[in-house]
This record gives C-alpha cells, sequence and structure tokens, in this order.
C-alpha cells in the first residue's frame, strides 16, 4: 500500500453530479462505494468536504453578505454534506465518526487531532466538518490543517480533472499535465493547486497534495496503491 492514512477533500460541487444544486444521490452513493474500497484495504481515511454546492461565503460577499456572516453559513454548508457522506458511508457498512470545527454538539463532536486519530486506528473513517471553524479561511486550507493535525501520508484532492495543467483544461484544450511538481515549480507557475494558505501549510510541513479525477469510478483506490494517477505537488 502506497498509502496509510489519507486525508480526502472532495469539493462540495461534486456532489451535485448533474443537478443545478444540493446534492446527487446517485453522486454520493458511487464517492461512497469507491471510499469503502480504500477502507476495506486498511486504508485511515479521513474527509473534508466543501459546501459550495449549498453557499459558498465568498460568492455570497460579493452579493451583498457579510464576509464573517457568510463564511459561517459556507461552514453550516459543510455540516450538510457531511452529515449526508455520514449517511451514506454508513448505510454501505462503515464505522464513521462525524468531527466539526465549528461547535454543533448534537451532530458532531468537537475536533481534535487526538480524538481523529484515536478514532482512525479504531477503523472509523472521521469526517471533519465545519471548516476551521473561523470565517475567512476555506475548505482547502481546513482540509490542509486536519491532514497535518492527523499525520496524513498525502492530501488527496478530488476534483472532476485529472491532475494539475497548465491551464484549465475545460477551457483550454492546448493545456498539458503536470505528473509531478514540487511546491516551488507550481508557485513560479502561478498553477491553482489550492489555495495559497493551504498550499503553504502543506508546503512547510511537507505533506504531498495529490490531485486526481474522483469522477472516475475506481481511481481512488488506484491512487492509494500508488498508480500513477493525476499529479503529485511535493
Amino acid at each position: 500500500m502506497k498509502y496509510n492514512r489519507i486525508l480526502l477533500k472532495l469539493s462540495g460541487e461534486a456532489l451535485m453530479g448533474s443537478k443545478q444544486y444540493g446534492v446527487d444521490p446517485e453522486t454520493l452513493t458511487t464517492y461512497c462505494k469507491d471510499i469503502v474500497s480504500i477502507v476495506k484495504r486498511n486504508v485511515q481515511t479521513a474527509i473534508v468536504i466543501g459546501g459550495g454546492n449549498i453557499f459558498r461565503g465568498l460568492q455570497g460577499a460579493a452579493e451583498g453578505f457579510n464576509r464573517v456572516q457568510g463564511d459561517y453559513m459556507g461552514m453550516l454548508a459543510t455540516v450538510i454534506n457531511s452529515m449526508a457522506l455520514q449517511g451514506e458511508l454508513e448505510k454501505q457498512g462503515l464505522k464513521v465518526k462525524l468531527l466539526s470545527g465549528l461547535p454543533i454538539d448534537r451532530i458532531a463532536e468537537a475536533v481534535s487531532s487526538r480524538k481523529a486519530l484515536e478514532y482512525l486506528q479504531k477503523g472509523y473513517v472521521v469526517i471533519i466538518a465545519g471548516g476551521t471553524g473561523n470565517p475567512f479561511f476555506t475548505t482547502d486550507s481546513a482540509s490542509a490543517l486536519r491532514a497535518v493535525e492527523i499525520h496524513a501520508d498525502v492530501l488527496l484532492k478530488g476534483t472532476r480533472v485529472d491532475g494539475i495543467y497548465t491551464a484549465d483544461p475545460e477551457k483550454d484544450p492546448t493545456a498539458s499535465k503536470f505528473d509531478t511538481l514540487s511546491f516551488d515549480e507550481a508557485y513560479e507557475k502561478n498553477l491553482k493547486v489550492m489555495d495559497m494558505t493551504a498550499f503553504t501549510l502543506c508546503k512547510e510541513n511537507s505533506l504531498p497534495i495529490l490531485v486526481f479525477d474522483m469522477n472516475k469510478k475506481g481511481n481512488l483506490e488506484k491512487v492509494v496503491t500508488g498508480e500513477k494517477i493525476g499529479t503529485i505537488v511535493s
């Protein structure tokens, strides 16, 4: 096994599938089947999911919402997605613990690195909702922070594209893909791997980031077993 403990970052938008908004049950089920496959291989799995399919703080601020309030609304959106993910994973037979950076004690336990590690070692999937619990930080930053806290081997960023390109491959057909990059190269080329706070946190803690296409069935399992998929930044 290439990676024994991972943090998987999923975008909220990915959960929409073909819908315009919210959670597509079919997409959710497919994602969870892929997560089940790696847990069965005894990969300790923590997950952070965004909330962009429900509400995005920055977008809200642009539309006239108070930025701080908008960010808290975005954090609550991540809790909704995390609960959906928890419910489906449990339905598929996994043990799951939901922790949150935002205090919401009827639904989730308060996150701490010690608690998360304890649950991972007992075979639970640990979903960490509520971002960092603070405004002005994205779920990218939250995923980098949580990955460092749990001493993950890698931060896996599951996206709609199969890696990092010279430009957006959905807009520029001439864009070429990188297989590997150093943190410095990614920074110098101004490649949008993650936001700068998350990127710097990973760089300073020597935590590799692997960007891959989560929408292709079986890719998650291939990634954790070491097949060359996506782009790795280290």
